[in-house]
């Protein structure tokens, strides 16, 4: 299978539907915002060491995964073959290792710049992008519809992200910088 296709060469894409839409429509914007995202996970684990926050950022880059295709796949008219979707079950994965995280360290008592250790300035990156794909997904929802728990579990990464780029710093042995105003 040839990696180039030449469908794209006039700007459209398709969807998994078969459907083609621009590049440039808002349900490939927060789609490819997410494949962005997972980018960034990417160079996260090449960065962090054997441990089980790496093990958890697999896990993340493959649920990532999966939101991509749920968001190039529109809920309506309803797919014809069977799409995985973000679901709840994510979501409290997202949540268990976010309160695993912050029983291991220290209070939070003031606002932290990005930075520390590498795979912490990483996961900051990513958690704004996470933001900026959250927004993406909100724009598309108000015109199209889009998968039940999409909005909610890029919500959640993205405040995942700010606790496993604490949590880095921790293993790492590298203190939160702390934001002075």
């Amino acid at each position: 299978m040839k990696i180039y296709t030449k469908t794209g060469d006039d700007g459209t894409t398709g969807l998994f539907s078969g459907k083609r839409v621009d590049k440039s429509s808002l349900r490939v914007e927060a789609y490819g915002t997410v494949d962005e995202l997972n980018s960034i996970i990417g160079i996260a684990m090449s960065a962090c060491g054997k441990d089980s926050l790496k093990a958890d950022l697999v896990t993340v880059s493959n649920t990532l995964f999966v939101l991509g295709a749920d968001l190039a796949t529109p809920p309506e008219p309803k797919p014809k073959w069977e799409v995985k979707r973000v679901g709840e079950i994510h979501i409290v994965w997202l949540e268990g290792r976010i309160d695993e995280y912050t029983a291991l360290m220290p209070e939070l008592k003031n606002f932290i710049l990005p930075g520390g250790s590498i795979v912490s300035a990483y996961l900051h990156q990513a958690r704004t992008v996470c933001r900026r794909a959250e927004r993406r997904a909100i724009a598309l929802a108000a015109e199209e519809s889009i998968g039940e728990f999409v909005v909610k579990y890029l919500n959640r990464l993205s405040d995942y992200l700010f606790t496993a780029a604490r949590y880095a710093n921790l293993l790492d042995g590298e203190e939160d910088i702390r934001a002075e105003f």
